[in-house]
């Protein structure tokens, strides 16, 4: 059965059965052997997947699913390789029964500098933008949150999460293969809404917080990281080529601009509460994620700067109140 069956009563009992029918729909076809032509590896690798029961499942101070002892040791290699079919994994670390995915980033980093200046998660609706495999909404149910649907149109990381619910099997988690363009307009039902890591690649930064906007209820709250730059109001890079070897990046606000922004799109209470400048130990390359990672994206004798010469990457977290 489909781990997202248990998701359309969910959505029914909110008032989103439109939504839901959508979905019942867009889901299924996006997970297709039409939609991916490794869609068909991914889910022989996920059926061939041991079937364990983990002894303990701890969401609150890590990802972690069992234990070593939970899986009998001629099997580990074996799991461990069915796992790599996943590749590239970005986002964790996750522990599962004793393997460690020793992943590109370390967002346990993020995730410890965000919860202390963000409203409490417990018996909230949140919605995770571009959420990657789903490893900050595991983290946001380990808060105590009552519903999280992370959307993120990369069906390799979607199919990461599958793995991850394979074992977790909470009908409180889910990763949507949809983009942000799919939601309906003007959901107002979140109470918190994430979007980090999103902004800088949207052609039009102020229709991406307005769509934010449109996501949360009255007085819900919207927690935004992006790439910033220093300087003052006004101010905003916009790269030319490439920024970090990246085509698709547009606008990096300074700090001062970034909550103008949000001010002018309606927000209230708008706070920074948070600046980190991205360092090599968080973003990595591993036997996990082989491809090139942020050593490889800046200037090999001065990492203050980027490969093309724009300022290195420096990462800012916003908190604001919808209207």
């Amino acid at each position: 059965m489909s781990v997202y069956q248990s998701l359309y009563p969910k959505l029914d009992a909110i008032g989103l059965e439109q939504w839901s029918m959508q979905l019942r729909q867009t889901i299924p076809a996006k997970l297709s052997e039409d939609g991916h032509g490794k869609m068909t590896g991914w889910q022989t690798a996920l059926a061939a997947l041991p079937n364990i029961t983990p002894t303990l499942i701890n969401l609150k101070d890590q990802v972690q699913i069992g234990s070593s002892a939970d899986i009998v040791d001629e099997d580990r290699d074996t799991f461990s390789e069915n796992l790599k079919a996943f590749h590239p994994w970005r986002k964790g670390p996750y522990d599962l029964f004793g393997i460690e995915l020793n992943t590109e980033w370390r967002s346990d980093w993020k995730w410890d500098r965000l919860l202390p200046h963000i409203q409490p998660l417990a018996g909230r609706k949140i919605l995770d933008i571009g959420g990657g495999n789903g490893y900050h909404g595991w983290r946001m149910l380990g808060e105590g949150a009552e519903l999280v649907l992370g959307i993120d149109p990369t069906l390799v990381f979607v199919m990461q999460y599958q793995v991850m619910q394979r074992y977790i099997g909470d009908s409180n988690h889910y990763v949507l293969p949809i983009g942000i363009e799919d939601l309906p307009e003007k959901l107002n039902c979140f109470d918190t809404v994430f979007s980090m890591g999103v902004l800088y690649h949207r052609r039009s930064p102020l229709d991406h917080l307005y769509e934010l906007r449109a996501c949360l209820r009255s007085g819900g709250e919207l927690v935004l990281e992006t790439l910033i730059i220093e300087g003052e109001e006004g101010v905003t890079l916009m790269p030319e080529g490439r920024y970090a070897k990246m085509r698709n990046v547009w606008f990096f606000p300074t700090i001062p601009t970034m909550e103008l922004w949000l001010r002018r799109c309606g927000f209230k209470d708008v706070r920074c509460v948070d600046i980190n400048t991205t360092s090599i130990e968080e973003q990595r390359p591993t036997k996990w994620m082989t491809f090139e990672s942020l050593a490889d994206f800046l200037d090999p004798d001065d990492h203050s700067k980027t490969i093309e010469g724009h300022p290195a990457p420096v990462r800012a977290i916003f908190t604001a109140i919808a209207p």
